[in-house]
């Protein structure tokens, strides 16, 4: 007896926002299984229900894996450079922003600051 994957293949193809990859596996994020593709015709399904305990057909792992290698292409890794795109834009956190303000405020102190801070620790006529 054999895992359906009918259903899987064709929430891939048309819900693609419902599946992520990460560490080499496949995940849905509704049902919160875990495909993993060990060839072209084996997939290892990981789930916590009885799922898992039911192999694929490799004819249907087969299809499910082009599937998969289509999604790739024409979903997921478009999706990670917009993703990654959209972060050069974002506001730098609080932090980097404070570092930021308190360098160029010390940039920006006029040069007789700096002379009387360089007089304080070095009074005239100390030995040196």
């Amino acid at each position: 007896m054999y895992l359906e994957l009918a259903p899987a293949i064709t929430a891939l193809r048309s819900r693609p926002e419902e599946f992520e990859f990460s560490n080499g596996t496949l995940h849905h994020l509704p049902s919160r299984h875990r495909f993993r593709f060990e060839s072209d015709d084996d997939v290892r399904i990981e789930a916590m229900c009885d799922c898992a305990l039911l192999r694929a057909k490799p004819e249907q792992a087969k299809v499910f894996s082009e599937a998969h290698r289509e999604w790739q292409a024409s979903y997921w890794r478009p999706f990670q450079i917009n993703r990654d795109f959209a972060s050069h834009f974002e506001a730098p956190p609080l932090w980097r922003r404070a570092a930021i303000w308190l360098l160029q405020w010390l940039i920006a102190l006029p040069p007789a600051r700096h002379e009387a801070s360089k007089a304080a620790l070095h009074p005239a006529g100390a030995d040196d």
